[in-house]
């Protein structure tokens, strides 16, 4: 199955499982050796593998036995930075985000007590 923006969480969850279970039989792991390996529990494997919610650590650490985990680099690429981007900052590298500079029509400019 195809991993598209229409499945349910569920269903995402349980294909990963399957293809993650697929690779550990191909690379001839046991569920307990590739648990041993990533440093985890052998229910935390059977739990990922069988579609359930996990914390992202435990999946980072079957990934890396698995050598699966610079995949990631081609799922979420970084960001780079746009040129017009770049001219702006004229080399210095962003923070945060600001909000906009001007104030709302709807707020009335800030004054001290004592101005008129």
């Amino acid at each position: 199955m195809k991993i598209e923006k229409r499945l349910t969480d569920d269903a995402v969850l349980q294909e990963l499982g399957e293809r993650l279970q697929e690779k550990r039989i191909e690379e001839k792991l046991s569920q307990a050796d590739l648990a041993e390996k990533a440093g985890i529990g052998k229910r935390t494997v059977e739990r990922i593998e069988s579609g359930e919610s996990t914390q992202m650590s435990n999946l980072i650490r079957i990934l890396r036995v698995l050598n699966l985990l610079e995949r990631f680099d081609a799922a979420i690429p970084e960001t780079g930075t746009r040129p017009m981007d770049l001219m702006k900052l004229k080399g210095k590298s962003r923070q945060r985000v600001s909000r906009s500079k001007q104030p709302a029509k709807s707020e009335k400019k800030w004054k001290w007590g004592d101005e008129q």
